[in-house]
């Protein structure tokens, strides 16, 4: 039970007249920015698109109209929306509409209808002049076939859209080899991509479309033709750049693991409808319909159900925020007042450091609070997934702290909420 009481000490309480809560700060600075709106895009391929979207109109399906008219509805009134430094993963099965879709937002294939707004421009009524430069500085794209020059060194190939933005010899050279470090091939800039395995050549690929900072970067099915070691090395390369360095990026994938290992959200795709966007652990544990909950059928997907997924914030009763020298006893009648089985034992740096009950604090009596700390209650980081949860929730009986990057105390789970979760993995 994790009713709340805050028991905060003056220290604290003088802070938070000066600064506020420094946690609501930092939430406040951190609220996501949309870099990238789809609104009602379709894509009809066929002799007459027009006709097709009347029948769409009308509620009739795909191929209801394929079989009347021989036009493909490859994406159908799509809407989506893409946050600044997230990985957006699109999914789907073959023929889904994923890869249409990707294609739609740079305008490699023209749309039907609808809209594609990056940055608060829409580019669909853009100019072919200024299309190539957004497309030369604002979205770059990774394909699945590597897509290099064979005639031109690795470096030359990273150059390649800064050539062709005019950057002079010296400054793209001094671009690319930064790059080419970043993703690992700094010593293999002289080099031909025929002299390199398929895992340097996609790497070689990052690196190009990473050349010229784009805002967006796009990946269609980027890692799939790589060998199973290669794709697992490329994805935590791709994880390591996105954190370094808050990459916007838009990742195409049929494979469900890959998509929940590497998406932030998630959008699954069907018959060119998009028929749910939400984390991993939110398709996961509310699949829309069949269509999405078969994805997960036969994917052992605990080790993606994260810590985070499945807390529950303190309330304002069970956390007690105080120096570690502070009495313990002077804590017990607060707590049992606020009705709180446990309280979760915070210092003054915010950092999580015990677990207390009435009782050890009782027992502790005018010694410090630390003493009144239960042996047998253990934190876990907030990227702990469902394995890990598991084990620690057989070992103790009071619901398990969870802690931030920071150490802070992000919130907690119950045991039974964890054995729930793994029981309804295996009935799964």
């Amino acid at each position: 039970m994790t009713t709340a009481l805050n028991i905060t000490s003056e220290m604290e309480k003088a802070s938070s007249l000066i600064g506020g809560n420094s946690f609501a700060n930092e939430v406040a600075q951190v609220r996501p920015t949309e870099l990238l709106k789809v609104q009602n895009l379709c894509k009809v391929f066929g002799p007459s698109p027009a006709k097709a979207m009347e029948m769409l109109k009308q509620g009739m399906g795909r191929n209801e109209i394929f079989e009347q008219t021989g036009n493909m509805v490859a994406v159908d009134n799509v809407s989506l929306s893409v946050m600044q430094g997230e990985i957006f993963v699109i999914m789907g099965l073959s023929g889904s509409g994923k890869s249409t879709l990707v294609r739609l937002l740079n305008r490699l294939i023209e749309p039907t209808s609808g809209q594609v707004i990056l940055e608060g421009k829409d580019i669909a009524p853009m100019s072919t002049e200024e299309l190539r430069e957004v497309r030369r500085k604002k979205m770059s794209m990774v394909f699945q076939s590597f897509a290099l020059l064979p005639n031109r060194t690795v470096i030359d190939n990273v150059c390649y859209g800064l050539q062709v933005s005019g950057i002079s010899k010296s400054d793209r050279y001094e671009v690319a080899r930064k790059v080419l470090s970043r993703v690992g091939l700094g010593k293999y800039e002289t080099l031909y991509p025929g002299e390199l395995s398929g895992g340097m050549q996609q790497r070689v690929g990052l690196a190009r479309a990473l050349a010229v900072n784009p805002s967006v970067l796009l990946m269609d099915e980027a890692f799939s033709a790589l060998d199973p070691l290669i794709r697992f090395e490329m994805q935590n390369e791709l994880l390591r750049l996105q954190k370094d360095e808050q990459r916007t990026i838009v990742f195409i994938s049929h494979d469900i693991e890959e998509a929940i290992k590497i998406g932030g959200r998630v959008g699954v795709m069907k018959d060119g409808q998009l028929v749910q966007v939400g984390t991993p652990a939110e398709l996961i544990q509310s699949p829309a319909n069949d269509y999405v909950r078969d994805f997960f059928r036969n994917v052992d997907v605990s080790r993606f159900l994260k810590a985070n997924s499945l807390l529950v914030p303190v309330h304002a009763g069970g956390k007690i925020v105080c120096d570690e020298s502070a009495s313990a006893d002077r804590f017990a009648d607060q707590l049992i007042d606020a009705g709180a089985e446990c309280g979760y034992v915070c210092n003054n740096a915010g950092k999580y450091i015990g677990c207390v009950t009435p009782a050890s604090l009782r027992k502790a009596g005018q010694s410090a609070i630390t003493n009144a700390f239960l042996s047998d209650v253990f934190p876990v980081s907030i990227k702990a997934d469902l394995h890990e949860l598991s084990h620690i929730a057989l070992q103790q009986e009071h619901d398990v702290p969870i802690t931030d990057e920071n150490g802070g105390l992000a919130g907690v789970i119950s045991c039974r909420a964890i054995l729930k979760q793994v029981m309804q993995r295996r009935e799964a």
